[in-house]
């Protein structure tokens, strides 16, 4: 479980982001934080993940503060972030990445499954080199199929994972998740505004202005979201996609 209390932050321009914020990720359950563009979740995600250290607050992962620990010691205890805008690697293959993923020697059929759920022709992409050859949209989806491959995480963050990936292959990893939600040691969220991952998540949050504003189980918070929308008055605006 993932306990943050209070966190705030302001960035490095001066713009107060985090407001305050209280949630708490609980382990076997999908959590989707949702809300407005400049809400605060990527940069939530960001110091949850060790990229960005909070101002105040504190972070605990199962009941241990690990505020002022680096993303690499994070990445130790067990905690995993698909960032919204993956790093190319060059000199490393897409087997190199998954195999450092899984901590092991990965065999072909499992790198294809892997590969296959992020909609990704798995045969054409294994001893590539995830470097400018690969699209935006590729190497996304590459580092999402790295995330999945890793075991016994305790917290894995999904920044926006729909961003870059067709119709056909998000409907793939819808199917993905949700496997993974169901086998699940650890805690999972994802920032999303698409509703077919606030229809599979256990809890939604909902962030604007830095703040939560309203946090809950789903079958009360998607309802309220989408007669909101219909009303014009969601606080996603335009954002909520389907």
């Amino acid at each position: 479980m993932v306990t943050l209390e209070k966190i705030a932050w302001t960035s490095p321009d001066g713009d107060s982001i985090l407001k305050g914020i209280d949630l708490t990720v609980k382990t076997g359950k999908l959590t989707v934080v949702t809300g407005p563009n400049g809400g605060g979740k990527t940069s939530l995600a960001k110091i949850m993940s060790g990229l960005v250290k909070p101002d105040s607050g504190r972070i605990l992962l199962d009941g241990e503060d690990i505020t002022d620990l680096s993303i690499t010691e994070r990445a130790k205890k067990g905690v995993a972030y698909a960032f919204q805008q993956p790093v190319r690697f060059k000199g490393l293959t897409v087997r190199d990445l998954l195999e450092l993923a899984a901590g092991e020697k990965l065999a072909e059929e499992r790198m294809c499954t892997l590969l296959g759920q992020v909609g990704l022709c798995a045969r054409d992409y294994i001893d590539r080199e995830v470097n400018a050859s690969l699209s935006g949209g590729e190497i996304k989806r590459v580092e999402i199929a790295t995330v999945l491959a890793r075991k016994h995480m305790k917290l894995t963050i999904f920044d926006e994972p729909e961003a870059g990936i067709d119709l056909w292959s998000f409907a793939g990893l819808i199917d993905a998740f949700q496997e993974l939600k169901e086998k699940a040691e650890g805690a999972l969220l994802i920032i999303s505004h698409q509703e077919r991952i606030l229809d599979i998540a256990d809890e939604i949050v909902v962030i604007a202005n830095g703040k939560v504003r309203v946090s809950g189980h789903k079958e009360v918070i998607l309802p309220m979201l989408l007669a909101d929308e219909k009303s014009g008055s969601c606080p996603l605006g335009k954002e909520m996609k389907r």
